[in-house]
């Protein structure tokens, strides 16, 4: 029989996608020539945070900017432990602005703000598991921004190398089901180094191992709040396993996001305090 999980209420900051666009490719899911459509990508998005809401958890918005297409994907935006704000600095000159914005909502809700002087991409690469932080490197954040991390959260940075350009950003290819101090992961090997596979091989030798298949409809970029797992309703072998293991999956389709190389994940800040 499965284990008995319990969730754990969580508080998130995200974006609405109201100038949500493909107009740049700065991964290999984007094209320019995409058309999107906005009005659909509202409604997949009121749907995600109705999900959350309806579930127990706090939502909280910022205001989104013209001009900045992917600024719906608040979980670049920054990585937040015991409510100290690690901030991001974007690869991209595109989404460099981004910053910013974010920084004046965090500072508004009465947050410090760190600023990385290294290239770091937020939760997209920092993913905080418990006792230490995992931390994806090789197509954005850099090896540099995680040793700032350590040094400002105090907490042990294990860093994994991606290599999979489809998998560009660590919550592509990685979540936490648990945070706690043994908690448990899902991951797909091969979008990780032989070295890093083995890292985390030994780190959680009980994880959920995903598919390509589902790795490809994002259902690596999902949000668990320790019982209830939010997933791209295509990935149903993952649903399946999670299933399998206590865990209760609840599809949401954020297919639209797709075109852009998003999903839950992405579009999900988790404000921990």
């Amino acid at each position: 029989m499965p284990e008995s999980r319990v969730p754990r209420s969580r508080r998130f900051l995200v974006c609405e996608p109201r100038h949500f666009a493909v107009q740049y490719a700065i991964n290999p899911w984007m094209n320019p020539d995409t058309r999107v459509d906005v009005d659909l990508a509202q409604e997949q998005w009121r749907s995600l945070i109705s999900a959350y809401r309806a579930h127990g958890h706090t939502v909280d918005t910022v205001e989104p900017v013209a001009g900045l297409p992917d600024m719906v994907f608040a979980a670049n935006s920054a990585v937040v432990v015991d409510g100290r704000v690690f901030g991001s600095s974007f690869h991209a000159p595109e989404r460099r602005p981004e910053s910013t914005a974010y920084e004046t909502w965090f500072k508004s809700a009465g947050f410090d703000v760190y600023r990385p002087e290294s290239v770091c991409e937020g939760e997209g690469d920092l993913v905080p598991a418990g006792r230490w932080i995992l931390a994806g490197t090789g197509f954005r954040t850099t090896r540099a921004a995680h040793h700032e991390v350590q040094e400002y959260f105090g907490i042990p940075v294990i860093g994994l190398q991606l290599v999979d350009p489809y998998f560009y950003h660590l919550d592509t290819a990685l979540f936490v089901l648990d945070d706690n101090h043994d908690g448990n992961i899902v991951y797909y090997p091969e979008a990780f180094s032989p070295g890093s596979r083995e890292v985390l091989r030994r780190l959680y030798p009980d994880a959920v191992v995903a598919t390509r298949e589902d790795a490809l409809t994002f259902g690596l970029n999902s949000v668990s709040d320790g019982h209830r797992v939010f997933i791209d309703p295509a990935a149903t072998a993952l649903a399946a396993e999670l299933t399998r293991h206590g865990y209760l999956p609840v599809p949401v389709d954020l297919s639209e996001f797709r075109k852009a190389g998003g999903g839950i994940k992405c579009c999900t800040q988790e404000i921990r305090s």
